[in-house]
């Protein structure tokens, strides 16, 4: 008699790092490691010109900005360790890598903000191999940025989804993707083309009507919630014992949907002819 082995579900789940995993903006807080003024009008001024892909404003400004340049290694470690982290990053890694009967997780973290930065944020919770960023060409001598190498803004993410998915050999239906912002649209329309799932952290409206999902909280382990749910098909209870078994308690779950409506006052109807 013959077994049939049924094989678990091997899902890549990438995720964005800045105000994903962090409360705050890396290249804000380089900005206070290295001094530089303005970092937030900068950035603004380059979007409104289009001249960067929404994401890598950071790599422009380390490479093009007077107020940026002699960025070296040790300010983008520094950087890192300066970061807030979101609640329970460790829990999240652990019930990744410890899976479910019939779901299997490779974790990786995916961002435009530079390497050093979110490896060093990460130390010790993420292994280095696992995290891709910007990377920089540093001058031998001066040990200051002299090139970018490789940025994963905008489509650089797609790309680097794509060559994680033909390297662990998982289907695109198993990808899943959580993000905040702008800089996730494009990564999220095609992971959702190709019928994978999409999770938003933030209130962006963009992302918003994108992501398949959102999830608000401080806390890294809620995406946790969505993936059993909607994935795994668990129950709330399941979900809260689940919570539970890694010291977490589940409490302000609600689930709701906003319908978002504008109104003005409708111009009064010109008066019919009368014959």
């Amino acid at each position: 008699m013959s077994t049939t082995i049924v094989r678990p579900k091997h899902f890549l789940l990438v995720s964005d790092f800045d105000q994903t995993l962090s409360f705050n903006d890396s290249g804000q807080v380089l900005s206070d490691v290295i001094g530089a003024p303005g970092f937030e009008e900068k950035v603004a001024g380059l979007a409104r010109t289009n001249l960067v892909q929404q994401g890598a404003e950071l790599a422009y400004l380390i490479r093009h900005d007077p107020d940026f340049r002699g960025v070296r290694r040790e300010h983008l470690e520094e950087a890192g360790r300066r970061l807030r982290l979101r609640h329970d990053i460790p829990a999240l890694k652990e019930f990744l890598e410890r899976g479910l009967e019939g779901l299997h997780f490779s974790f990786f973290v995916v961002s435009a903000a530079p390497k050093e930065v979110i490896r060093s944020a990460l130390a010790g919770v993420v292994p280095p191999e696992n995290i891709f960023g910007t990377e920089f060409d540093y001058d031998p001598h001066s040990g200051e940025v002299r090139s970018i190498l490789r940025t994963c803004a905008g489509y650089g993410k797609v790309s680097v989804v794509e060559e994680l998915e033909h390297r662990l050999g998982t289907e695109p239906d198993r990808t899943i993707y959580v993000g905040d912002g702008s800089s996730d649209v494009h990564v999220m329309l095609h992971v959702n083309n190709r019928d994978g799932f999409t999770i938003a952290v933030s209130q962006n409206r963009m992302l918003a009507r994108i992501a398949k999902t959102t999830v608000l909280s401080d806390s890294a382990f809620s995406i946790v919630v969505p993936i059993l749910e909607q994935l795994g098909g668990w129950t709330s209870t399941q979900i809260r014992e689940l919570f539970e078994s890694y010291g977490l308690t589940l409490h302000g779950w609600e689930k709701a949907r906003t319908d978002r409506v504008t109104v003005h006052e409708a111009l009064p109807f010109p008066a019919a002819d009368v014959a």
